[in-house]
């Protein structure tokens, strides 16, 4: 261990007058009692200052990794809840096709004749009224004609019989107007609408699943 040279830093004028006391002071070597508790109490007052804070910081921290887990959970919560609402929208949708089918297969003029009752008053004035469907056997016919005059309709009803068209579907068209009705077409339509809602309850415009396959 090399040692310390002393170094005298005291400045004096020409007179002998101090300008500048030397700032060097001699290592205390021993402390009264009352000292060494004053020490202790400063160290331990520090100690714990320094405790508290890394306490507060490591609860910070804590805090933030709960609040980081609690939106990672609410974010699953959602997803769940929306993939939930979509599965029950795809069971309704794909049950309703089903009963539909089968209503549609034992009471296939069932929506013609809605149809005729809607449209009373817009064909009412027309002198003919075209059928386009398929299977147009002459029970088939004879129940149309009685749909529309019980619907008020007094002029001619001509039929068009359209093999590929599905069952139920049907088009109608008069004077001045025309009405069309495809299942397919409708079920595919009440998807869409349902895919949209469920998109904007979502909060999200991004397209969701196609239904109309369901």
């Amino acid at each position: 261990m090399s040692a310390k040279p002393f170094i005298f830093d005291t400045e004096f004028d020409a007179d002998g007058s101090v300008v500048r006391p030397s700032t060097w002071k001699p290592a205390k070597r021993s402390y009264l009692p009352a000292e060494v508790e004053a020490m202790i109490a400063q160290a331990r007052l520090e100690a714990r200052q320094q405790a508290l804070a890394e306490i507060e910081n490591v609860r910070a921290m804590a805090l933030g990794a709960i609040a980081q887990a609690a939106n990672e959970a609410l974010s699953t919560l959602r997803a769940l809840a929306q993939a939930h609402r979509e599965q029950s929208a795809d069971l309704a949708l794909a049950a309703a096709r089903a009963i539909a089918g089968r209503a549609l297969e034992r009471l296939p003029l069932e929506p013609m004749k809605d149809a005729l009752e809607q449209l009373a008053q817009e064909i009412d004035a027309s002198p003919r009224l075209v059928v386009r469907a398929a299977g147009l056997d002459e029970p088939t016919r004879a129940a149309i004609e009685q749909a529309a005059a019980d619907g008020g309709f007094t002029g001619a009803v001509a039929f068009r019989d359209e093999p590929g068209m599905a069952v139920a579907a049907f088009q109608l068209e008069w004077a001045d107007g025309r009405a069309d009705h495809d299942p397919s077409a409708s079920a595919a339509r009440v998807a869409e609408t349902l895919t949209a809602a469920l998109a904007a309850e979502a909060g999200h415009a991004e397209t969701l699943p196609d239904r109309s396959v369901f």
